[in-house]
C-alpha cells in the first residue's frame, strides 16, 4: 500500500434524496448522508465524524437508526448488487456489526428500512417489480418472513414498526395502506382498504394503535387499528409579501435543471413526475414526524405545519405554521419556497426540529420559538450554512488566505473557509456558473458563466463584478501562480488576459475539440492544456506557440497537471489510464483498474499524487509512481469527481463532485518527507471594501455619533427630571411607611395581648384533656383484665380436652402394634414355604440349562462350519461383482468427464448465446432507430422526387428555348472556327516549354542518383570501421583474460607466502619453502623487465591518447561542415524540384482548361464528337527522397581510430573513454 494517507476532515453538502436522510444520535449530534459517507455532526462544537461507505459502493439508498441509538443500517448498491451494512454506533470508531449480502429472493435494491422497538429485527422493502417486504432477525442474518406487497409495480414509500409491538408493521405507498402482523413465520394483512385508494407519501405512529398518514393531495388521515377515524385537508394559505404564489413557483421551478438522482426515494422524484398538473397546486405531504403533543408534517413547498391533540376529542387541530425563510443572497427571493421538505425529526428532548429539503439544505428551529410567535408563522434557520443544491463545476484555493471558491450549476458562487469550516460569502446569479478561479491573494475571482466571463472582487460582505468579457460558455479558467495572468477557455481557444491591465494579450489556437483542462507551470512561463480531441499541448507564453504536443485521438482527456519541476505532464482521460508525458511522448501509462480518472493533482513538493475517479473515490499515491497497484483508495463522493485541488502548504486536499458535496481532507505521508511545511507568514486578515461603502459607513457612523450625542443630552435631561420626580415620590413613600409602621406597632401590641389570652386558654384545655385521657386508660385496663381471666379459663378447658385425646390415641396405637406383629408372623411362615418350593424349581431349571448349553455348543460348531463355507462362496461371488462394478465405475467416470466437458461447453455456448441475444437486442434497438431515420429519409426523398419532377418540367421548357438558341448559334459557327485556329497556335509554344521542363527534371533525377551513390560509399566505409572495432574488442578480451590469470597467480602466491610465514622460527624449512616458491612462480628470465615495460606502456598510451584527441577534434569540425553543406545542397535541390513540379502542374491545368474551351466551342458548333482528349504525358514526375547516410559521431570516431598508429588495445581504450555511454559490444572484426 502507498505511504500517502488522506483523512477526511469536513464535508460541505447533503444527499437529500436518500430515504430517512437526517436523524438525531443524541441531543447535540445529528447524522445525515453526504457524498458516499454517513456524517455525525455535533451542532454545538461543530465537529464532524465519518462512517465511510462500503468498498466499490455506488451510493447510499436508505438509512435507518435503531430506537436505542446503538445501530445504524445503511442500504447500498455495491457492484450492481444490493448490500445492507449494520454499524455499531456505540463503538469508537463505529465498526461494522453485520453485512447482509446473500439473498435467496430476487432483489434489485432496498429502498426503505426500519428497526423494531427492541432493535432485534429489521424490516426492509425492495424496489419494484419485486416489491418484497423482508422481516429479518439481523443478528443471525436470518429471514423470518417475506411477502410481496404489490403486484402492479406501484411505489412503496415508507415501512415502519409499531413503537410498542415487534410484530405489527405498517406500509404506505401509491394506492396502498397496509397493516401486517408477524405470526407463525408469516406476515398477514390485518386491515382492509375502504374507499378510494390514495397515494400515501408518509406516515407516523402517534400511539400504540393510531397512525397519521399524508397524501400527495394534501390530505391527512388518522387510522385506528386499520380503520379511518379522522380526515382533514391542508389549506393553501395566501402567501406573504415576502413570497410569490405557489403556481408561479411551480412554473419557475423548471428553469433550474438539477442532476439526475440515483437514490430510490420515490416520495419526491416519482411523485413530482407522476402527479398531474391539477395536483401540483395542492400541498404534498412528503414527511410526518410525531412528538408528545401531536405531530409535524410538510405542507407544500417551504412550509411545515404543527398539529396538536385536542383535549376533549381524539382528533388534532393545526396549531402552528413554520416556513423556510427568504434568502437575501439569492437572486430569486422566492427560491426558498420552491423546496419541498423531504424528511423531519425531533431531538430526544423534543426541543429542536430539523428538516431536510429537496435542494440539499438542512434547517432547524427550536420548538420554544414556535410557541412565542403566535398568529404569525415561525421561520426555520440554517442548521449549518447554505449548501450547493446541484453539481459543483468549479473549485480553486489561494495562497494568502484559507479560502475555497466553488461554483455550481445551481447558479451560485460560494467562498468557504477550510480553517474555520464555515461559509464566508455566497451569492446567486441569473446564469449557470461553469468554472471559477481564485487569485493567489484571495481578493479576486474569475467566474465563467453561460453568457460572459466576469472578474469579481471579494468584498467584506459581497461579491461584486468589476470587469466582463464576452466569452460565452467558458468551461475552464485559471489564474497563474504569480497572479499576474489568467487563462480562459472558449471552446477550442485559450484566451490569456493580464490581471493588471485586464486586456487580452494573446490567444492560443490549435485544439480541434473542446478544451477540458489547463494548468500553469511553476514559473508561469508555460501553459499546458488538454481536450476532447486527445491532444495535450504545452504552450510558450512568450511566443504564443506550441512547444510540445502529444496527440492520442482514441482518448478524450479530462484533466491535466504538471510536476513542480515542469518536466513531466500528467494527464487522465477516457482510456482508464494515468499518463506521464515528457518531450511530446507518453513515457509511461498506469492503469486505473476498470474506472475512469476524472481529475488529477500533484503536491507542490512533488512527492504525492491524488486522482479522482468516475465512481466518486479518491486514490492517493506517492511519486514517482509505483509499478504495481500501490495506492490508497478512499470512499468520498456519490458521483464522478469533477475537480480536485491541494492547498499551497500541501496540508489539505479539496475535492468536489457531481453530488454537490465539497470534501476537505488532511494529507500526510507516513514517511514524513517534505509534508509539514511551516508557514513563514500567517494567513492574511485584510478584506476589500469599496470607497463608496466606506464613505456610506463613515456617513452612517457620523450620523449615529450625532444621534448618540443627542440621545445622551436627552437622557441626561430625562434623568434629571426622573431624579426630581423620584425624590418627591421617595419623600411621600417614607411618610407613608412611617405612618404604617406606627399603626403596625399598635397592631402588634394588640396581637401580643390576644396571644397571651389564647395561651392561657390553651393550657386549661390541655389539662382537661389529660384528665380525660387518664380516666379512659383506667377504664380500658379494667375491661382488659376481665377479658384476660375469661380467656385463661377457656385455655385450661382446652388443655384438658387435649390430654384426653392423647390418651385415646395411645390406646389405638398399642392395638395396631399387636395386630401388626401377628400378621407379620403369618406372612413369614407363608413366604418361607414358597421359598422352599422355588429353590427346588431352580435346581431343576439349572440342570435343564446345562443340557441346553451342551446342545447349543454342538449346534454352534455345525453352524460355524456351514457359515465358513457360505462366506467363502459369497466372498468369491462378491469379488467378481466388485471387479465388474469397478470396471463399470471407471467406464462411467470417463463418460461423466466427457459429459462435464460437454456441459461446460454448453454452458459457455449458452452464455455466449445470451450475450449474443443481448447484443442483438441492442442492435435491434439501433436498427429500429435506423429504420425510423430511413423512413424519415424516404419521406424526404419522396418530397425531393416531387420537386425534381417539377424541375424536370421546367428544364424541358428550357430545352425547347435552347433549341431555338442553337439555331442562332449555328450562325456564329464560322466566327468561332477562326478563333479555334488562333488558340491552337497559342498552345504549341506552351507544349515546347513543358518538354524543356521535363528534361530539367530528368537532369535533377540524375543528380539525386549521384548523391545516393555517395551515401552508399560512406556506408561501406562505416562497415569497414565496424569490422576494425570488432577486432580491437577481441584483443581487449584477450588482454582482460591475461589480467584475470595474473590476478589469480598473485592470489595463489599470497596464500603460499602466508604459509611460508608460519615457518619463520625454523630457518631451514623456511629456506626450502622460499626456494620452492621461486621454482614454482619464477620461471622466465624476462620477468625482471616488467617494471620498465609498464612505464613505457603508460607513456606510449598518454602520447597516443593526446594525438587521438587532437585528431578527433579536427575530424568533428570537418564532419559538421560537410553535413551542413550536404544539407544545404539537398534543401536547395528539393526546393528547385518542388518549384518545377508546381510550374508543370500549373501548365497542365492551363492546357486542360484551353482544351476544354476548345472542346466546348466545337461541341457548340456541332463539329466534334463528345470525346474528351486525354492528356498524354511523356514522363512521370518522381518525388526525390534523400535517405541520410550520415554515419554520426560513433562512425567518425571509429574511422579516425582505424587510421591512428598504435596497438589495438590502446585504440580500444581510447574508444571506450570517448564513448563510455555506449554499453554495446564493439562490432570490430
Amino acid at each position: 500500500m502507498s505511504t500517502v494517507v488522506a483523512q477526511s476532515l469536513h464535508v460541505f453538502g447533503l444527499r437529500s434524496h436518500v430515504s430517512n436522510n437526517v436523524f438525531f444520535f443524541d441531543e447535540q449530534i445529528i447524522m445525515f448522508p453526504s457524498g458516499n459517507h454517513c456524517v455525525k455532526y455535533n451542532v454545538d462544537q461543530k465537529w464532524q465524524k465519518f462512517i465511510p461507505g462500503s468498498d466499490k459502493s455506488q451510493g447510499t439508498l436508505a438509512l435507518a437508526i435503531s430506537p436505542n441509538r446503538r445501530y445504524l443500517a445503511v442500504s447500498e448498491t455495491v457492484q450492481d448488487k444490493p448490500v445492507i451494512t449494520i454499524y455499531e454506533l456505540s463503538a469508537i470508531p463505529c465498526r461494522k456489526r453485520k453485512i447482509l449480502n446473500n439473498f435467496d429472493f430476487p432483489v434489485q435494491k432496498f429502498i426503505c428500512m426500519a428497526f423494531s422497538p427492541d432493535s432485534k429485527y429489521l424490516l426492509t422493502q425492495t424496489s419494484p417489480p419485486e416489491s418484497n417486504l423482508v422481516y429479518w432477525l439481523w443478528e443471525k442474518q436470518k429471514v423470518m418472513a417475506i411477502v410481496r406487497i404489490d403486484t402492479q409495480n406501484n411505489a412503496v414509500f415508507q415501512v415502519s414498526f409499531n413503537p410498542q409491538d415487534n410484530t405489527q408493521i405498517c406500509i404506505t405507498g401509491n394506492g396502498m395502506f397496509k397493516l401486517l402482523r408477524f405470526a407463525e413465520g408469516t406476515l398477514k394483512q390485518t386491515n382492509f382498504q375502504r374507499g378510494e385508494p390514495q397515494n400515501y407519501l408518509a406516515h407516523t405512529w402517534v400511539s400504540d394503535d393510531k397512525i397519521i398518514a399524508g397524501t400527495d393531495t394534501g390530505r391527512l388521515f388518522l387510522f385506528e387499528s386499520g380503520d379511518q377515524r379522522w380526515e382533514t385537508s391542508i389549506v393553501v394559505k395566501e402567501p406573504t409579501s415576502e413570497t410569490k404564489n405557489l403556481g408561479v413557483i411551480q412554473e419557475s421551478e423548471s428553469l433550474i435543471e438539477f442532476p439526475a438522482v440515483t437514490s430510490p426515494v420515490p416520495s419526491y422524484e416519482q411523485v413530482m413526475m407522476t402527479s398531474s398538473h391539477s395536483q401540483l397546486s395542492l400541498p404534498q405531504v412528503f414527511a410526518i414526524a410525531a412528538y408528545s403533543k401531536g405531530f409535524a408534517c410538510s405542507a407544500g413547498p417551504g412550509r411545515v405545519l404543527l398539529f396538536e391533540k385536542m383535549e376533549d376529542k381524539e382528533f388534532y387541530r393545526e396549531s402552528r405554521e413554520i416556513r423556510i425563510p427568504v434568502d437575501p443572497q439569492s437572486n430569486d427571493p422566492s427560491q426558498s419556497d420552491k423546496q419541498d421538505v423531504l424528511c423531519m425529526c425531533f431531538s430526544p428532548s423534543e426541543e429542536t426540529l430539523i428538516a431536510s429539503t429537496s435542494k440539499n439544505q438542512l434547517y432547524s428551529i427550536t420548538m420554544s420559538l414556535t410557541e412565542i410567535s403566535k398568529g404569525e408563522p415561525a421561520h426555520f434557520e440554517y442548521l449549518m450554512y447554505p449548501l450547493h443544491s446541484a453539481s459543483i463545476t468549479g473549485l480553486d484555493t489561494c495562497i494568502r488566505k484559507p479560502l475555497i471558491a466553488t461554483c455550481s450549476v445551481d447558479r451560485s458562487v460560494r467562498i468557504w473557509n477550510y480553517e474555520s469550516n464555515s461559509l464566508e460569502l455566497f451569492k446567486e446569479y441569473q446564469e449557470e456558473a461553469y468554472t471559477i478561479s481564485l487569485h493567489p491573494s484571495g481578493h479576486y475571482i474569475v467566474v465563467g458563466f453561460a453568457d460572459k466571463l466576469r472578474i469579481m472582487n471579494l468584498l467584506i460582505d459581497d461579491i461584486r463584478s468589476f470587469k466582463e468579457y464576452s466569452v460565452r460558455g467558458c468551461k475552464e479558467c485559471s489564474f497563474s501562480n504569480g497572479g499576474h495572468l489568467f487563462a480562459a477557455v472558449n471552446g477550442n481557444v485559450i484566451h490569456i488576459f493580464s490581471t493588471t491591465s485586464l486586456e487580452n494579450i494573446s490567444n492560443l489556437k490549435g485544439h480541434t475539440g473542446k478544451i477540458r483542462s489547463v494548468a500553469w507551470n511553476t514559473d508561469d512561463s508555460k501553459l499546458i492544456s488538454c481536450g476532447t480531441d486527445g491532444a495535450v499541448y504545452e504552450w510558450s507564453l512568450s511566443t504564443g506557440k506550441r512547444e510540445t504536443e502529444c496527440v492520442l485521438k482514441s482518448c478524450s482527456y479530462n484533466c491535466v497537471t504538471i510536476s513542480p519541476d515542469g518536466k513531466i505532464i500528467f494527464a487522465v482521460g477516457s482510456d482508464q489510464t494515468l499518463k506521464e508525458i515528457a518531450d511530446s511522448s507518453v513515457i509511461r501509462e498506469m492503469s486505473a483498474f476498470d474506472v475512469t480518472y476524472t481529475a488529477v493533482v500533484i503536491s507542490h513538493s512533488g512527492r504525492m499524487m491524488f486522482v479522482g475517479t468516475s465512481v466518486g473515490t479518491i486514490r492517493a499515491m506517492k511519486y514517482p509512481l509505483p509499478l504495481q497497484k500501490e495506492f490508497n483508495e478512499y470512499q468520498a463522493h456519490a458521483g464522478p469527481v469533477t475537480k480536485m485541488s491541494l492547498t499551497f502548504d500541501d496540508q489539505f486536499l479539496l475535492s468536489v463532485a457531481e453530488d454537490g458535496c465539497l470534501f476537505t481532507w488532511k494529507v500526510f505521508d507516513k514517511d514524513g518527507r517534505g509534508i509539514k511545511r511551516e508557514r513563514e507568514v500567517g494567513f492574511a486578515e485584510e478584506v476589500l471594501v469599496t470607497k463608496t461603502d466606506m464613505e456610506e459607513k463613515a456617513q452612517v457612523m457620523l450620523e449615529l455619533k450625532t444621534r448618540v450625542e443627542e440621545l445622551k443630552m436627552e437622557n441626561e435631561y430625562q434623568l434629571r427630571l426622573k431624579d426630581m420626580n423620584y425624590s418627591e415620590k421617595i419623600k411621600e413613600l417614607t411618610d407613608k411607611f412611617l405612618q404604617e409602621m406606627e399603626s403596625l406597632k399598635t397592631k402588634n401590641q394588640v396581637l401580643k395581648t390576644e396571644k397571651e389570652k389564647q395561651d392561657v386558654l390553651h393550657r386549661e384545655r390541655m389539662d382537661d384533656l389529660l384528665d380525660k385521657q387518664s380516666r379512659e386508660l383506667q377504664d380500658l385496663e379494667c375491661c382488659n383484665n376481665q377479658k384476660l381471666l375469661l380467656e385463661y379459663e377457656k385455655y385450661q378447658e382446652l388443655q384438658l380436652k387435649s390430654q384426653r385425646m392423647q390418651e385415646e390415641y395411645e390406646k389405638q396405637l398399642r392395638d395396631n402394634d399387636e395386630t401388626k406383629s401377628q400378621a407379620l408372623e403369618e406372612l413369614t411362615e407363608f413366604y418361607e414355604a414358597k421359598l422352599q418350593e422355588k429353590t427346588t424349581l431352580l435346581e431343576e431349571a439349572q440342570e435343564d440349562v446345562r443340557q441346553q448349553l451342551r446342545e447349543f455348543e454342538e449346534t454352534k460348531k455345525q453352524i460355524e462350519e456351514d457359515e465358513d463355507r457360505e462366506i467363502q462362496d459369497i466372498k468369491t461371488k462378491y469379488e467378481k461383482k466388485l471387479r465388474d462394478e469397478k470396471e463399470s465405475n471407471l467406464r462411467l467416470k470417463g463418460e461423466t468427464g466427457i459429459m462435464r466437458k460437454k456441459f461446460s461447453s454448453l454452458q459457455k455456448e449458452i452464455e455466449e448465446r445470451t450475450n449474443d441475444i443481448e447484443l442483438l437486442k441492442g442492435e435491434q434497438v439501433k436498427l429500429q432507430g435506423v429504420i425510423k431515420s430511413l423512413e424519415k429519409d424516404i419521406m424526404g426523398l419522396k418530397r425531393e422526387i416531387q420537386e425534381r419532377d417539377e424541375t424536370i418540367q421546367d428544364k424541358e421548357k428550357r430545352i425547347y428555348d435552347l433549341k431555338k438558341k442553337n439555331q442562332e448559334l449555328e450562325k456564329f459557327k464560322f466566327v468561332l472556327d477562326y478563333k479555334i485556329k488562333e488558340l491552337k497556335k497559342q498552345i504549341e509554344p506552351r507544349e515546347n516549354e513543358i518538354k524543356v521542363m521535363k528534361e530539367q527534371i530528368q537532369e535533377m533525377e540524375a543528380e539525386l542518383e549521384r548523391f545516393h551513390k555517395q551515401n552508399t560509399q560512406l556506408e561501406l566505409n562505416i562497415t569497414e570501421l565496424w569490422q576494425k572495432l570488432r577486432a580491437t574488442d577481441q584483443e581487449m578480451r584477450r588482454e582482460r583474460q591475461k589480467e584475470w590469470d595474473l590476478e589469480a597467480l598473485v592470489k595463489r602466491f599470497k596464500t603460499d607466502l602466508h604459509n611460508c610465514v608460519a615457518y619463520i622460527q625454523e630457518p631451514r624449512q623456511l629456506k626450502e619453502k622460499v626456494r620452492a616458491l621461486f621454482e614454482k612462480y619464477v620461471q622466465r628470465a624476462d620477468m625482471v623487465e616488467i617494471a620498465g615495460l609498464n612505464s613505457d606502456l603508460q607513456q606510449e598510451y598518454a602520447r597516443q591518447r593526446e594525438h587521438l584527441e587532437r585528431n578527433l577534434a579536427t575530424l568533428k569540425k570537418k564532419v559538421v561542415k560537410e553535413s551542413e553543406l550536404h544539407r544545404t545542397d539537398y534543401v536547395r535541390i528539393m526546393q528547385e524540384n518542388v518549384s518545377l513540379i508546381k510550374e508543370i502542374n500549373e501548365l497542365r491545368r492551363e492546357l486542360k482548361f484551353t482544351r476544354s474551351q476548345v472542346y466546348d466551342l466545337e461541341a457548340a458548333l456541332k463539329l466534334t464528337k463528345k470525346i474528351r482528349p486525354e492528356v498524354s504525358e511523356t514522363g512521370s514526375v518522381q518525388q526525390a527522397r534523400c535517405e541520410s547516410g550520415d554515419p554520426g559521431w560513433s562512425g567518425y570516431l571509429r574511422f579516425v581510430l582505424g587510421r591512428v598508429p598504435g596497438s589495438r588495445a590502446t585504440r580500444h581504450l581510447v574508444y571506450q573513454s570517448c564513448c563510455h555511454d555506449d554499453r554495446r559490444n564493439s562490432p570490430w572484426v
